[in-house]
């Protein structure tokens, strides 16, 4: 028996049958029966979860009604609130498949003038669409954005915290490709904010108000929303957890110190995160989008909402994503529009939204952990699937285990007393950068206790006042930004030898304490410095993504994964 899937937004499979039977539960029987709850009960304990875990499970019967089954398990919120089938969570990339479908509803729309299709240039939609490769930049089509394959890496740090979709698009001119034009495939949200502008560019209405209009209340999603101030007002929003300072060379499942991680403040219609991970969902609103899925777009009246086509086109794969398998129940994996195919133990699915349509048969899990909830969602995920096929169930806990640990990055690398200094003094590095896309960053140096003074006041008194827990290193010149975009409010370059310093992206949030703050990091990165003709400049390393190698050249600006130039004073 093989089953072959698609994941991400969700996953797909269709089954080629061998001799057995393709379910070994009756129609009559649950699948979250007592015996999967407490499978599922001892996932969540095995992680050593904070939170918890919304499930559901859609299965068409022989006579043609669908069972339909969800729950929760586990916490909802740090206050102990248990998790239940409304319990609202951020479904993050599952989002991407709603954009793509917003975009297959267009094409399909016979009043538009011009039409488009899924081989429409980008350029002919959005006027300011417009890349640095000239080849990408007039040739990417529809199918080449949502397959990513336009040559761009991620480029996730381009993003200003309250940019729009068109302030996005706007800078991809100025962002470097790092492969060429369809040769590669580098996963980028950037294309699927440039698709949710095209319900303004092409019916003048907000990108979040036609999903609603065209696919959320067709479908009867009534508790499905873009807005996290809607999302709040319910009282039955999951506190999405994060684990500070865990020891995972000594359990790589520790908790650490536990934090409640805000949610991205979206307030605003045509907000940049919502076509790429906006949506916010329950797993009684999964069961439906489930149906609706194996339905190949039908409501659970029987209507079409999503033309059939437009689901299928969705689920082709496009590009060859993952060519070896981590695991021998796996295969390799391809991927077409927000969604990937392959198979599982000759079944197939993966991520958070999964469905087999030869079997009639979907489940999804939503969780609220940041550090291990991919790891969760699949260990019930397989869990649920074993069960339902009557194959033996995998200790997948053990196994991500296993691959946690040996992936645990080995610790920084200290900066040597001697360590050599820049080429310039420190003080000359102090001061403000910028790249086109980008932005502006304006360091301010900590060296010996002392800080620059003038406009680096207020970054001081965050030092000073404990709002940067462990940011700054005395012993260590350092230079500190403030820098507000999806994925930093503070840039940390810490140095190490040379015009070598050490990246840091940082958040910093409140505790339940009054004045006590807790930060989170992004280590690991890298920039270096370069000093030419008098001119002083700098480039972020490592942060396109682990897809391809980074840029080679002579020299830092050459090899430069975005270039900030020094602004003259």
């Amino acid at each position: 028996m093989h089953l072959l899937f698609a994941f991400f937004s969700l996953s797909l499979g269709a089954v080629a049958r061998a001799t057995q039977e393709p379910f070994s539960l009756s129609d009559e029987a649950p699948i979250l029966s007592a015996r999967l709850d407490s499978a599922i009960d001892n996932i969540l304990k095995e992680f050593q979860t904070p939170g918890g875990v919304g499930v559901a499970v859609v299965r068409k019967t022989a006579q043609g009604t669908w069972h339909v089954e969800s729950k929760g398990y586990g916490n909802a919120t740090a206050r102990g609130d248990k998790t239940t089938a409304d319990t609202l969570f951020a479904i993050g990339s599952n989002s991407k498949l709603f954009d793509i479908f917003a975009t297959g509803l267009l094409i399909s729309n016979e009043t538009l003038s011009p039409r488009i299709s899924w081989t429409s240039k980008i350029a002919s939609i959005i006027p300011e669409w417009k890349l640095m490769d000239p080849v990408a930049s007039s040739e990417s089509n529809i199918v080449d954005i949502m397959s990513h394959r336009t040559g761009l890496p991620r480029h996730d740090f381009m993003t200003p915290l309250d940019a729009s979709p068109i302030d996005v698009i706007s800078r991809l001119r100025y962002v470097r490709p790092s492969t060429g034009f369809r040769e590669h495939t580098q996963y980028n949200n950037h294309m699927y904010t440039t698709l949710s502008h095209f319900p303004p560019a092409l019916v003048n209405t907000t990108y979040e108000q036609y999903v609603h209009d065209n696919i959320l209340a067709p479908l009867g999603m009534d508790d499905t929303r873009y807005f996290y101030a809607d999302a709040v007002k319910t009282g039955r929003l999951a506190d999405s957890f994060l684990r500070e300072g865990a020891n995972l060379t000594e359990d790589p499942f520790a908790q650490g110190t536990i934090r409640v991680f805000p949610y991205w403040d979206q307030s605003t219609k045509g907000h940049v995160i919502s076509g790429a991970g906006g949506v916010i969902s329950s797993a009684r609103d999964m069961a439906i989008w489930l149906q609706a899925l194996l339905e190949e777009g039908k409501n659970r009246a029987n209507e079409t909402v999503i033309p059939a086509e437009v689901v299928r086109k969705a689920a082709t794969g496009v590009t060859v994503f993952t060519p070896v398998a981590p695991y021998p129940e796996l295969s390799p994996e391809v991927y077409g529009g927000a969604q990937f195919r392959s198979t599982y133990r000759g079944y197939g699915f993966r991520t958070q939204v999964t469905r087999f349509p030869s079997e009639n048969f979907g489940v999804s899990v939503l969780s609220n952990e940041d550090d291990l909830g991919l790891s969760i969602m699949e260990s019930i995920k397989y869990r649920i699937i074993d069960e339902v096929f009557g194959l033996e169930a995998i200790d997948w806990p053990a196994r991500y285990r296993t691959s946690r640990a040996k992936a645990i990055p080995p610790p920084l690398l200290a900066r040597a007393k001697d360590a050599p200094a820049p080429a310039v003094p420190y003080a000359a590095l102090a001061g403000a950068y910028t790249h086109p896309a980008y932005g502006t960053i304006d360091f301010c140096l900590f060296a010996e206790n002392k800080t620059t003074g003038g406009a680096c006041a207020s970054l001081a008194e965050d030092v000073a006042a404990a709002r940067l827990p462990g940011v700054i290193e005395p012993e260590v010149p350092t230079l500190l930004a403030r820098w507000d975009t999806m994925v930093t409010t503070y840039l940390r370059l810490a140095h190490y030898a040379g015009d070598l310093f050490n990246l840091t992206a940082v958040q910093n949030y409140p505790t339940e304490v009054p004045g006590e703050f807790w930060v989170r990091k992004i280590e690991g990165l890298r920039a270096e410095f370069e000093v030419k003709g008098g001119e002083i400049g700098f480039s972020p390393i490592d942060v396109w993504g682990s897809e391809v190698p980074g840029p080679e050249g002579e020299t830092v600006e050459e090899r430069a994964e975005a270039w900030f130039a020094k602004v003259k004073v």
